[in-house]
């Protein structure tokens, strides 16, 4: 279950948003693809989308060029699948439920983002570890582990529900990271 992919880290609070750290030590299982294709479908199944949108298959556009894995097929645990296509910046649109920001340019990704304000779009991204740029998780890679940033900020501007547990996960260990 997600318990055992991601353990949560310090509480960084800064002006303008929250975010909270989460690792994931599973390298080792194969490398840094399948793990980050395992973290992607674990934060798309903790997600709730608004009723009406309903579905157990969720689409995921890509757009730019992902630094951790070349392919991205997200493996979700349990029910519900997630489909995937490269886009351009320009080709995004509403049947994306969920965005993956990999390398591009910055009015390209300010863009995207101004686009999913209020939308109920997931926004992911591995280009960004500090979480600043206003996607709801970034991804980041280091030694042999992969970890995650959550942008409160950004999640609390969307109509997207993200499960507690994956901000509480690891508290039973004091949030140490």
């Amino acid at each position: 279950m997600l318990a055992s992919w991601f353990l949560i880290g310090a509480l960084t609070t800064t002006p303008q948003m929250s975010v909270q750290a989460a690792t994931q030590s599973a390298v080792e299982d194969g490398g840094m693809t399948p793990a980050v294709n395992r973290m992607v479908g674990g934060i798309a199944s903790y997600a709730r989308w608004p009723s009406g949108t309903a579905t157990t298959r969720r689409h995921m556009c890509v757009v730019g060029t992902p630094r951790l894995a070349p392919r991205m097929t997200p493996d979700t645990p349990g029910r519900g699948s997630i489909s995937v296509s490269y886009v351009a910046a320009s080709a995004v649109n509403a049947r994306c439920d969920i965005l993956f920001l990999g390398r591009m340019p910055a009015a390209d990704r300010r863009q995207l983002i101004a686009w999913v304000r209020g939308r109920p779009v997931l926004t992911i991204t591995d280009d960004d570890a500090a979480c600043l740029y206003g996607a709801m998780f970034c991804l980041n890679s280091h030694a042999a582990s992969l970890s995650f940033s959550v942008n409160l900020d950004a999640i609390a501007r969307g109509p997207l529900k993200i499960d507690p547990r994956v901000l509480r996960i690891g508290a039973g260990d004091g949030g140490a990271g």
